[in-house]
């Protein structure tokens, strides 16, 4: 079996098991994390940062976790909604005047973090992705795909600077900035939203699934389906369109509305020096596992971690609100939408392009956080389901 590094609770062994399991079965390198009530109950890695398996993953190894990302940039939000600087219920264009361009007037704040506002899709070229103030100008002059509100279609890469322009429009502050600022930094947290040059050695690019290139691209996006602890099926967008910023063949059903050609984001793309120093904060975040769990453990565990408040147990509340249900048009399948995050059953969290996954569960205080540089083709990966059924497992006896 693979080597495993790290440390973990004995009844949790199956986590750390399997991710020895993944690695011998072709994976490159991951790593793992389970947090409960705050605390590390597994805190493992394995493999390699590269495609050779030259270079051993080492406890620091960071690693582009892709639409995880989302998770942080909806966290930040949260932040402003809890301060009172920031109304889920108020038009963008009250904090982005802007925005009101092209029948957007009654685009609210929580259409953006739901992914109902209709605008889906990236349609300029890939180097504006790197140009903050392009990027925004493009998506303030952009007319919606459908009426906002009234549906749902995946935001793959359009989210994040929907979002973070909102939170730049309050705070004077760039989305990584503040996530540095007010969430990273106060947790001790080694995650990136726009990653430094001195971070650049600890970096392991993301692999393309056997057989597969540089050249590689998500397609129409797949559901990875996950049975949560009460047994009712749940869908963890591990498979997600990223690699496209929509599924052209995902246009306005039932509308008449014409199909638009979206932008093609490719690997190449994703492992690329300008992605990593750029701002997507829908997609271009960089952590390890325990970073990522950590962060996210605050919706765990009431707003508070390790002694360190960042949130109130009513902010975290909000993100548990139900914004749409239902079949969501880029996506092809049924979605739950909160406040910048799926909705699982009783759990929440996202996944992202090429298998990272983060799962926090509320009702039992616990997070898992997986991350990894190997891409599977999305129909053939399970990776992060089958990870938060062995924590599940081990939850079991904890709390026996």
């Amino acid at each position: 079996m693979a080597d495993i590094h790290g440390s973990y609770d004995e009844l949790f062994t199956a986590v750390p098991a399997l991710l020895s399991t993944l690695l011998d079965e072709g994976d490159a390198g991951g790593a793992v994390a389970v947090f409960v009530d705050g605390e590390p109950v597994v805190d493992v890695w394995g493999g390699f940062v590269d495609a050779g398996r030259s270079v051993p993953w080492e406890r620091d190894t960071l690693v582009g976790v892709y639409s995880v990302t989302k998770t942080m940039t909806a966290l930040c939000a949260l932040v402003l909604v809890d301060r009172g600087e920031l109304d889920p219920e108020a038009p963008v264009s009250r904090y982005w005047p802007e925005f009101a361009a092209a029948g957007k007037e009654r685009v609210l704040v929580r259409h953006l973090l739901a992914h109902t506002a209709g605008l889906p899709d990236w349609e300029g070229p890939v180097a504006e992705l790197y140009d903050w103030a392009a990027a925004t100008a493009r998506l303030a002059g952009q007319a919606p795909r459908w009426e906002p509100g009234t549906a749902a279609g995946y935001h793959s890469v359009t989210q994040g600077f929907l979002v973070g322009e909102v939170v730049r429009r309050i705070t004077g502050r760039g989305l990584g900035e503040f996530f540095a600022a007010e969430v990273a930094g106060p947790l001790g947290a080694d995650f990136h939203i726009g990653l430094g040059a001195e971070h650049d050695g600890r970096v392991a690019l993301t692999v393309p699934p056997p057989g597969k290139d540089e050249n590689y691209a998500a397609g129409a996006a797949s559901s990875e389906a996950a049975d949560a602890a009460n047994g009712e099926a749940a869908g963890a967008a591990n498979g997600e369109s990223t690699g496209s910023a929509t599924d052209e063949a995902a246009d306005e059903k039932g509308t008449g509305a014409p199909a638009r050609t979206a932008t093609t984001l490719r690997l190449r793309d994703g492992n690329s020096l300008a992605w990593r120093r750029a701002q997507i904060p829908a997609a271009s975040g960089y952590g390890n596992a325990r970073s990522v769990a950590l962060v996210q453990s605050l919706l765990a565990c009431g707003g508070t971690v390790g002694g360190v408040r960042v949130l109130s147990p009513e902010g975290c509340a909000r993100a548990r609100e139900v914004q749409f249900e239902g079949e969501d048009r880029v996506l092809g399948m049924p979605a739950r939408y909160g406040l910048g995050y799926g909705l699982f059953g009783n759990a929440l969290g996202w996944g992202g392009w090429g298998g990272a996954l983060v799962w926090v569960d509320p009702e039992e205080r616990m997070t898992l956080a997986y991350v990894t540089n190997q891409m599977r083709e999305p129909a053939a990966d399970n990776r992060g389901v089958e990870l938060v059924m062995a924590a599940q497992d081990g939850l079991k006896g904890l709390r026996a």
